[in-house]
């Protein structure tokens, strides 16, 4: 960082405020308003620290605090306001979850007995209704508006695909798979980056009636070949070699080691660089398996096409942990699960029709199907760029592509932060940050707020067998950096102390069952065992769901994450989690 100077006008406003007789809250506000790139971030931490230290809760001290404007223009305000939402998603699920429907413009193609019903650990959602959840993201929607905006690492213009072109080749994806034989739920994966064309290979195989195995591009062959064994995928989607940072990384190769049983490749630049095996195809091959772009019967075909409706509780998508500790767990997700995804980003990232969202993700992970859902539902554009998101040129992409809706993990702040990355950059657009994936460090997400006008970083944590989060925060709360504000909207939570009582303070988060997307089974391990088995009732009898993370409640409703349960070990008698090794 630069060693400068705020302006001496600057410098005599930061005083004026700090001398009114305001309260520290009031006096942050009107200096988060003032502080820009031009007054050393130095500064910025001093005044807020200063402050911090001067109000009755210090740990509690926001640094976003949201406008009557902006409230008056979030999803929440204009549903009927935050306290009245979340408490009908919890007392009224029926009421939230029929509006959030209508809200998403998912239309079912049959009626459903009840909205909810079942047990606790096994509930019946939408009991009756089919679907085709990837359908959904075109059915009666504006096809002429931008779906997807991207750039690759070394290009210099940004392509665009509208709704009705991402229809267009969504179909032809399922077209071309029929005529291959899929069946209804034969398993594809998608092994490749996070690119326009594997979002329509996404879709395109969810509309077949397919189901997607979510496999990330970073993975070794052994991974892979885990991963298409426990899913029995009949073949696997791919890109010759990934570019990136001026390297090519060979994927085709890999898919080939994990002894796919066929591959369709994809060229990561104008035509094919590796030689095929027989049995495997160019993508080009496989879509000349229906009629040319330019064949009247194709259009018909496209012009009729009829998805693939199934009951809502299908599965359409299998994902995996992380696998560090063992064998992955593979978890299905529903044509259910994306409308958990989808109101998570109406309710907590504030999505709004034609919004710009970008997050930095793949389709191994589930932030990449989150990112499909949670933007096309919303009606909003996905952002993607093809190269390395903690770069200079990335942020530079954030600002051209107006990207409203930034996705973050916490070691990507910590590269743009290295490399002063956002100097120069005009983000006007941006109206607000989401960071997941692992515990950020406060200072870092304070420096990153400091750079944009102090818009807020919404913390959303959960998982894949949550299909969206648990605990996350809104644009109409105000925002303390590495802090949660909030559950998320239909859950509700417990800590858990070392006794395994509901009281605690500081302990492991205890689910209340149950919630709209969530797991119901695993493909290769007990569901009942891994997540119920031997959990405590809830303070009112509740039937408790197991997640592993341990969160520490600060009051007022503000919650920090701790890091894993079982990632913390014994030091010389004291018990100490990852997060706290990482500070």
């Amino acid at each position: 960082m630069k060693n400068r100077n705020p302006m001496p006008s600057k410098q005599i406003e930061i005083q004026t405020i700090l001398s009114l007789d305001l309260s520290p809250e009031l006096k942050w506000q009107k200096l988060s308003q003032l502080l820009d790139q031009s007054v050393p971030f130095e500064t910025h931490r001093d005044l807020y620290q200063q402050l911090s230290k001067q109000s009755k809760a210090p740990e509690l001290f926001a640094a976003y605090v949201p406008t009557r404007s902006q409230i008056e223009q979030s999803n929440l305000h204009k549903a009927g306001g935050y306290d009245r939402l979340y408490e009908e998603s919890i007392n009224s699920p029926e009421t939230y979850w029929l509006n959030r429907l209508k809200d998403l413009g998912i239309s079912p193609k049959s009626p459903y007995l009840k909205v909810q019903s079942g047990s606790p650990e096994n509930p019946l959602w939408f009991d009756g209704m089919t679907l085709n959840i990837a359908w959904s993201c075109f059915e009666g929607r504006d096809l002429q508006r931008l779906a997807i905006k991207w750039r690759k690492e070394q290009d210099s213009q940004i392509q665009t695909m509208t709704l009705g072109d991402l229809k267009t080749h969504s179909i032809k994806v399922s077209l071309a798979l029929k005529a291959m034989g899929l069946q209804a739920g034969d398993a594809w994966a998608i092994d490749m980056p996070m690119t326009e064309k594997s979002v329509y290979l996404y879709l395109g195989i969810i509309l077949a009636g397919g189901v997607v195995v979510s496999i990330a591009d970073s993975f070794a062959s052994n991974e892979i070949q885990t991963r298409l064994e426990i899913a029995n995928a009949k073949g696997v989607f791919t890109q010759d070699l990934i570019i990136r940072g001026g390297k090519r990384l060979a994927l085709y190769e890999k898919v080939v080691q994990a002894k796919a049983q066929k591959i369709i490749v994809l060229s990561a630049e104008d035509q094919i660089s590796v030689p095929l095996r027989q049995e495997d195809l160019s993508f080009d091959a496989f879509l000349g398996l229906i009629a040319s772009d330019l064949d009247s019967q194709l259009i018909d075909q496209i012009n009729r096409f009829v998805p693939d409706f199934v009951p809502i509780q299908t599965t359409m998508n299998i994902l995996f942990s992380s696998g560090t500790t063992g064998t992955p767990k593979a978890i299905p997700w529903t044509h259910l699960t994306p409308i958990k995804a989808a109101a998570d980003g109406w309710a907590h990232q504030d999505i709004q029709p034609n919004q710009v969202v970008a997050w930095p993700t793949n389709l191994g992970w589930m932030m990449g199907p989150w990112l499909i859902f949670a933007t096309l539902l919303n009606n909003a554009c996905i952002a993607l760029y093809e190269g390395n998101p903690g770069s200079k040129s990335f942020l530079t992409f954030v600002q051209d592509a107006h990207v409203e809706m930034l996705g973050i993990v916490p070691s990507l702040v910590k590269s743009w932060r290295a490399l002063n990355g956002f100097d120069g950059l005009c983000l006007d657009r941006l109206r607000a940050f989401s960071s997941t994936g692992e515990a950020s460090a406060p200072d870092d997400y304070f420096w990153l707020m400091s750079q944009v006008g102090y818009r807020p970083v919404i913390e959303y944590c959960g998982g894949t067998e949550i299909g969206g989060g648990y605990i996350t925060g809104t644009l109409v709360q105000p925002q303390i950096p590495s802090t949660f504000s909030t559950p998320a909207f239909g859950t509700k939570f417990y800590l858990l102390d070392d006794q395994g009582h509901c009281d605690s303070h500081v302990g492991e988060i205890a689910l209340v069952a149950p919630i709209l997307g969530s797991s119901q089974t695993l493909l290769n391990a007990n569901h009942h065992q891994i997540y119920f088995e031997g959990m405590p009732k809830g303070a009112q009898g509740e039937i408790l769901r197991r997640h592993g993370d341990q969160i520490a409640h600060l009051g007022n409703g503000y919650y920090r994450a701790q890091g894993r349960v079982d990632d913390a070990m014994n030091l010389g008698g004291i018990k100490v989690s990852s997060a706290e090794i990482e500070r």
